[in-house]
């Protein structure tokens, strides 16, 4: 059986580097507050940093994008150049990290196989898409990795292993496994530590992986017919990231027809697994906040289109515009998810009306934006974690943004790389 997981070509930073200023949190994160990563950019100075390999979301939409991403890939031909990487072939990673809120949480890097992967709606592959893809967001990212030598993973993905099968025997033998990196995070992100598996451990891994997604297993997991294809790999965070890859390879393969691409480095993805049953792995809503509107018609228009009340209802949320929060009810339901009910909404409703969504995970931040005039937020329920492979097994892929796994600072930080050309 495939698992698509395997060993990879790992770069680190060499040793005396200061992995501080090298790990930077996910590119995605923070979108709606320049402060954070102007902060992040003071503290990093002129020392190595990922933060020159990548483009924080921030300015995705920037007049001077291009030139950013020119310079990113300066940059990495720069640190390649260099020397400043340490190369470790046919590896992977055992991780802790210590989140900001105390507790650990256990991963794996590896390079994820692109052809066990298929983002589109209805897919049965391996690895699938836990939320829908947002086709225009692609080709902005495709054109940062078209022109990069190296890859930086934010890319979690999800195992349902509730026997702990996969990853969690790892940490009993973390002590004889050689340490390549252990250091404090910036800007609260708390600690990390990795570790290089040896042999006898990569192949633990692949055998726990490959009884894992025995299709008996499988099935008797979800009581699902027989014939219903394995889902192993769902995606946690870096939906778009992990698409932009696959679409990448996908244009590879279009311009160079009749040439085995099989072992080509763009096949694969780097990303890290994490079990879906690790205690200290939350899913949290991510809320919206609206700007550069007119909340009173927005209201009155959702009001007239989604039946509000402040009454009882199994759809419910909450409305921030500056005033005291409220909590409205959904009688007119659009989705069998109330993200799903209020995204179909707000992606119609601003087509038509203009104005620009972003997706926050604090509520806080949601609370403090919200006070401008021109905006209003949306506060929206947990999911619980039971909920997300059946779900996406019978109904395909959540609506986009339905859920994250704890806060910004606990995202995914820059750490390893590996060459793409």
């Amino acid at each position: 059986m495939k698992t698509a997981f395997q060993p990879a070509e790992l770069l680190l930073p060499r040793e005396g580097t200061d992995l501080t200023k090298w790990s930077v949190v996910a590119c995605d994160q923070y979108t709606s507050e320049p402060d954070y990563w102007e902060a992040v950019d003071k503290e990093v100075g002129d020392a190595p940093s990922t933060l020159r390999l990548i483009l924080p979301e921030l300015y995705l939409e920037s007049e001077n994008v291009a030139e950013r991403i020119s310079e990113i890939n300066k940059t990495m031909d720069a640190y390649l150049s260099s020397d400043i990487f340490t190369e470790h072939n046919n590896a992977m990673l055992y991780i802790e990290r210590i989140q900001s809120d105390g507790r650990c949480r256990a991963g794996l890097v590896g390079k994820l196989d692109l052809e066990e992967y298929d983002y589109s709606k209805g897919s049965t592959s391996l690895v699938r898409a836990t939320e829908a893809t947002v086709l225009e967001r692609i080709p902005p990212r495709k054109k940062v990795r078209e022109g990069a030598p190296l890859e930086l993973p934010h890319i979690m993905i999800l195992v349902d292993d509730p026997d702990r099968t996969v990853i969690e025997p790892l940490t009993a033998q973390k002590n004889s496994f050689q340490k390549v990196y252990d250091f404090k995070m910036m800007q609260g992100g708390g600690a990390i530590s990795g570790y290089l598996l040896d042999d006898a451990a990569m192949n633990g891994v692949n055998d726990a992986l490959i009884a894992l997604g025995q299709p008996d297993v499988f099935t008797n997991r979800y009581s699902l017919p027989a014939d219903t294809p394995v889902l192993l790999y769902a995606m946690g965070d870096g939906n778009h990231s992990l698409a932009t890859a696959k679409a990448f390879y996908e244009q590879l393969k279009a311009e160079h027809p009749g040439e085995d691409l099989s072992n080509h480095p763009a096949r694969y993805a780097l990303v890290e697994i994490v079990n879906l049953h690790s205690e200290a792995l939350e899913f949290e809503a991510i809320h919206r906040i609206i700007t550069g509107v007119d909340p009173e018609k927005l209201m009155a228009d959702m009001t007239a289109a989604l039946g509000l009340t402040d009454g009882n209802g199994t759809q419910k949320f909450t409305v921030v515009d500056g005033a005291a929060n409220r909590t409205v009810a959904v009688t007119k339901p659009t989705s069998e998810l109330t993200v799903g009910s209020l995204q179909q909404f707000l992606d119609k409703w601003l087509a038509e009306n203009g104005g620009k969504i972003d997706y926050i995970h604090g509520a806080d931040v949601v609370e403090r934006l919200a006070a401008a005039p021109d905006a209003i937020g949306f506060l929206l329920p947990d999911m619980g974690k039971d909920e997300l492979f059946p779900t996406v097994i019978k109904d395909g892929a959540l609506p986009r943004k339905t859920f994250s796994m704890g806060h910004a600072a606990d995202k995914r930080f820059y750490m390893e790389c590996r060459k793409i050309r």
